[in-house]
């Protein structure tokens, strides 16, 4: 079978993907956007997704008319960017909104009620959460009111304090190499990056040394099967897939069997993206789930809710309603290089304590990877 390599009995141990892989030294090279009928092209008008104020309206340029500066080389000695320099970049826009609202709020200003409040409105509105907001607020006015205290000091508890909520989120994917096929199941929304993070877990999994089949579980659109193709195709993995409009629970039948047979170690099985609030389609999923326990009645072994980060507050609602109806399992966080609203992991953290497995933070290979509490509270505080 295609891309389904032999790995000795070494290899079959139960390990964590995030532990080893993605903290190696080799890295792949940069991936590209697969093109315009990726995820972008999976969003369709019907959504009616929360909007993004963050992100700039489309502006219309005359090509002709703009002036494309000549590419500016890069020295060949200049060292790659750290996974946390990454994850600060990324975070930005996130951080930089915390750190200059509080760099302004404790200017020359005593530590009074009055600061307190418009710190956490800063804070909520950052999308922390009221809880998280809360116990922030009160460790920085414990033996400090109506004394100064600067900016950094406040950056320091908020790093701190983030780091407490996320640290017991923050766990390793697990690859039970007893059962052959490991079967995840990948749900959410369209837009949320579920293909491209399918692909981006077949790469790992597969410089690991395990052998990989994908489901193309999406058969309401051609696209998104001749997505799931490509990455096959880039990745090695062979791909199970139907026409349009076929039955996806049949398609995710025919895969289990057939992953089982080859002895493959991971079966991946995509989705169409639902809309938590659309019940014919969130039942649907649910038949999926359940022809799949009929082969193995502890399938899925794992459920991935792949969230977009510049949902904002919208993304609590999914983790809640596809948490109840998918049985999800584990989160991955795509797109918070793009928003403002990075801190919305933190308010689900504290909301749902979910195991958080991977954070995206670009398109490339390497920009997916596991997820640290430490680094990501210290990114968005500034530190």
């Amino acid at each position: 079978m295609k891309g389904q390599g032999v790995t000795d009995d070494g290899q079959k141990k139960k390990a964590g993907l995030f532990g080893r892989l993605f903290g190696g030294k080799s890295q792949a090279p940069h991936e590209p956007a697969l093109d315009a009928a990726s995820d972008t092209a999976e969003t369709p008008g019907e959504e009616n997704l929360v909007p993004d104020p963050d992100r700039p309206a489309a502006v219309d340029v005359d090509a002709a008319a703009v002036s494309q500066p000549a590419a500016v080389p890069q020295p060949d000695d200049e060292a790659p960017k750290s996974w946390f320099q990454r994850l600060k970049s990324g975070l930005t826009r996130t951080s930089s909104k915390l750190t200059e609202g509080i760099t302004g709020l404790f200017t020359k200003r005593k530590l009074d009620g009055a600061t307190l409040d418009d710190l956490e409105d800063l804070l909520i509105q950052a999308d922390l959460g009221v809880e998280t907001s809360g116990r922030i607020i009160e460790r920085i006015a414990k033996g400090r009111f109506e004394k100064g205290i600067s900016a950094d000091e406040v950056r320091e508890i908020l790093a701190s304090e983030v780091e407490t909520v996320l640290a017991p989120v923050a766990k390793p994917l697990i690859i039970d190499a007893e059962r052959r096929p490991h079967v995840i199941l990948v749900v959410g929304v369209n837009g949320g990056g579920k293909t491209t993070t399918i692909g981006k877990l077949a790469r790992r999994f597969k410089s690991e040394g395990k052998s990989v089949m994908l489901a193309a579980g999406d058969t309401f659109r051609a696209a998104a099967i001749d997505q799931l193709k490509v990455w096959g195709e880039r990745t090695g993995c062979e791909v199970i897939s139907s026409n349009v409009g076929s039955d996806a629970s049949g398609l995710a039948y025919e895969a289990f069997q057939r992953s089982s047979a080859a002895g493959v170690d991971v079966l991946i099985v995509d989705t169409a993206g639902r809309l938590q609030n659309k019940q014919a389609l969130m039942e649907e999923l649910e038949k999926v789930t359940r022809v799949l326990k009929k082969i193995d009645p502890a399938a899925p072994h794992d459920v991935l809710l792949v969230l977009d980060a510049t949902t904002g507050q919208n993304a609590l609602q999914q983790v809640e309603i596809f948490g109840k109806r998918a049985g999800v399992t584990g989160l991955v966080m795509t797109k918070l290089d793009g928003t403002a609203r990075g801190g919305i992991l933190v308010a689900i953290a504290a909301k749902h304590q979910l195991p958080v497995h991977a954070i995206g933070v670009g398109e490339g290979v390497d920009d997916l990877q596991p997820f640290q509490a430490r680094d990501f509270a210290n990114a968005i505080a500034g530190s």
